[in-house]
């Protein structure tokens, strides 16, 4: 660590306080213990933060610079996982199983990572995830995400807990996002929820389903300050002046009503299915029970998702979930997944294993956070140069060409 004054000692502590990371570990001396002054995961000194986007080698190096930034409870509450942060780790962790197996010898001098999509040709197969009000991070929110998405090519998934509302996502995009649905308990309201996504001209809706009954934010509820006691009212769904405030609810009554939907079983998906004429994918399925559930109540694709870790404890990652959800979809559905996605490589590793298009989530909320726009615009600049790295040194010249032979895998228990 450089020289520094008294001062600044006091500040870093002071920011090392208020990492949930830090919290995990037992606090700061435990953190201090590990060696934690030393490098962080980017490789960057701890201390040592970005002051602009291009200073970024890889998107790690967003973390320190959007934590420092970011309102401390709103960090804590995007940072943090449930329980022990388990699945939070698990996430990362299962990439460290998978190996590449290099093809040599291929020409590479044209990497084509163009993807399609329901009909919509995107610039590479990373998608930015839905995650609830973005303005927590920075003031233009999901808008800042739009222009960001809409310089690369890139497909946006937007949140019901959105704290912009779609028609104007959609402006800034230029094109329709997709839309995921956290359904609403009351039939009535989730029909004139739909309705208006319909109207906006979005034709692909993500019903999540991993996250139906509520979650146990330790390590948020540890860290968040005082002073921000209510914050987690900006987040969560649930009958109250929280959910009619978010724009997606407006001119909709939702007295009573819950959001998610702790009784959303089939029959109710079935109902979405009848009313929705756009493709429909469901949005946490991670076995091939549930797979073959959708397959049969005519679902058009499945992302595999466990919230970011952020639902259920000791899941497996969504690395080592999908195999099992592709071998049972076979090529009737198409697979998607997000959870813990930070490298080019990574991405890299979950179409090998056949997913048709992969998301980030805490990654461009770190830009967002740090930068806004160009922040953003930063993230995704890295994660596709990195996929196309991976691409070329593997003799893969698109992604069509990417199967399981590029991967050296364990074996898994499915």
């Amino acid at each position: 660590m450089s020289e520094s004054t008294p001062t600044a000692r006091r500040e870093f502590l002071k920011f090392l306080a208020a990492s949930p990371y830090v919290a995990a570990l037992g606090g700061v001396t435990a953190f201090l213990e590990r060696g934690g002054l030393a490098l962080a995961q980017n490789g960057r000194p701890l201390a040592e933060v970005i002051g602009s986007p291009a200073e970024a080698l890889n998107v790690f190096d967003f973390e320190e610079a959007a934590h420092r930034k970011v309102n401390p409870g709103h960090w804590a509450y995007m940072a943090s996982g449930v329980d022990d942060d388990a699945t939070l780790r698990a996430n990362r962790d299962g990439f460290k199983h998978i190996e590449l197996r290099p093809r040599r010898l291929r020409d590479a001098t044209k990497v084509d990572m163009r993807v399609e999509l329901f009909g919509t040709t995107y610039s590479s197969p990373i998608f930015t995830c839905p995650t609830g009000g973005e303005k927590s991070f920075f003031p233009e929110g999901e808008l800042a995400v739009a222009r960001a998405a809409k310089a690369h090519g890139t497909l946006q998934v937007l949140s019901t807990m959105t704290s912009v509302a779609v028609e104007d996502v959609n402006k800034e995009l230029g094109r329709p996002v997709w839309q995921q649905l956290y359904a609403p308990s009351s039939w009535d309201a989730c029909r004139q929820l739909l309705q208006r996504v319909q109207n906006a001209g979005v034709s692909v809706i993500a019903l999540t389903v991993d996250n139906t009954t509520g979650r146990n934010s330790e390590t948020f509820l540890r860290t968040r300050p005082k002073d921000l006691s209510q914050c987690m009212t900006c987040h969560e769904g649930g009958a109250g002046p929280s959910m009619k405030e978010r724009p997606m609810f407006n001119g909709i009554n939702m007295t009573g009503v819950r959001a998610p939907n702790p009784a959303m079983d089939w029959a109710f998906a079935d109902q979405i299915r009848q009313f929705w004429k756009g493709k429909f994918l469901i949005k946490g399925v991670d076995t091939r029970e549930d797979t073959q559930l959708c397959i049969a109540h005519g679902i058009d694709g499945i992302l595999v998702s466990n919230h970011g870790g952020r639902a259920t404890e000791t899941l497996r990652a969504t690395i080592e979930a999908l195999p099992e959800v592709v071998a049972e979809a076979g090529n009737r559905i198409p697979i998607f997944v997000d959870g813990g996605f930070r490298r080019g490589t990574d991405v890299f590793k979950a179409l090998a294993l056949g997913a048709k298009a992969v998301g980030i989530g805490r990654p461009f909320l770190w830009g967002l956070g740090a930068f806004g726009q160009a922040g953003v615009d930063r993230v995704i600049e890295i994660m596709q140069g990195e996929l196309k790295l991976a691409m070329g040194n593997c003799g893969t010249r698109t992604v069509a060409d990417i199967t399981r032979e590029y991967i050296a895998t364990p074996d898994w228990k499915t």
